[in-house]
């Protein structure tokens, strides 16, 4: 994390957890402004000139805003707690290419894990069994020579493909759809905590205590592939959120792979 002040790191809290003040709207303030202290304090008027509705501007001096920067604040107090920003020299090069990277990241674990090349494995939350055994041994050989293995702790593929990592000795990184005091599914609690235990990380642009909402899985899986030089998919429906992360993955200049069915 850069070295800033308090107050300055606060305030980007408290913008950040403005709820209509997603990623390029956020960019964009904090380009207009010399700081967030300065932008947290300017009057609506100077948002409104930049674009920004008023509902964005509105609660950020409320009363519920500053207790959960605070809580925030107290978070990152605690060992293997970190928050990467976008002009931040640790912050991961790859996403930063995105034109909607995420201004901040939480990270439990190892924050320079991120910078490692990543390969992301995704799929079907209803595998079969061949294709649960396909993503963990594809994730054991892939983690056992080195590459990092990204994925989003779902269930299915996601959660197979972390454990294969683990299973090499390897290091994984679970990007979640969540805060990370919320994490989803509470089936993989502890898959999440050996993720950690084993050098790994957990990651999430959205506030620490939001809960599941399906609008931010979609979202999650640009940062997933963001992350990577390529992703894997294995077993995937063709509604299936994974091929959402396929083509966002090829629009983002990465390579994707496939394995389809039986091997």
């Amino acid at each position: 994390m850069p070295a800033i002040s308090p107050a300055e790191l606060e305030a980007r809290l408290r913008l950040h957890l403005l709820p209509e003040l997603g990623p390029r709207r956020l960019h964009k303030l904090l380009s207009a402004f010399p700081d967030a202290s300065s932008a947290l304090s300017a009057p609506a008027s100077a948002w409104r000139s930049l674009g920004l509705p008023a509902s964005c501007a509105e609660p950020r001096r409320s009363e519920t805003i500053r207790e959960r920067a605070a809580a925030a604040l107290a978070w990152l107090e605690q060992p293997g707690h970190h928050l990467l920003m976008w002009d931040d020299p640790g912050y991961p090069a790859l996403l930063a290419e995105l034109p909607d990277a995420p201004p901040l990241l939480f990270v439990e674990g190892e924050p320079a894990l991120l910078e490692r090349p990543q390969l992301a494995m995704v799929g079907s939350r209803r595998a079969s069994r061949p294709g649960m055994d396909n993503a963990r041994s594809f994730a054991r050989s892939l983690g056992g020579a080195g590459f990092v293995i990204t994925s989003g702790l779902a269930l299915g593929i996601d959660g197979a493909a972390h454990q294969g990592a683990l299973d090499a000795g390897g290091q994984t990184v679970a990007v979640l759809g969540t805060g990370l005091q919320r994490l989803y599914p509470a089936r993989h609690t502890g898959l999440a905590g050996s993720i950690v235990e084993g050098g790994g990380a957990l990651v999430s642009e959205l506030p620490l205590d939001c809960p599941p909402q399906a609008a931010n899985f979609p979202r999650r899986n640009r940062i997933i592939s963001g992350l990577s030089l390529g992703v894997l998919v294995v077993e995937a429906s063709p509604s299936s959120g994974s091929l959402i992360t396929a083509r966002l993955a090829a629009e983002q200049g990465r390579e994707v792979y496939a394995i389809p069915g039986s091997i």
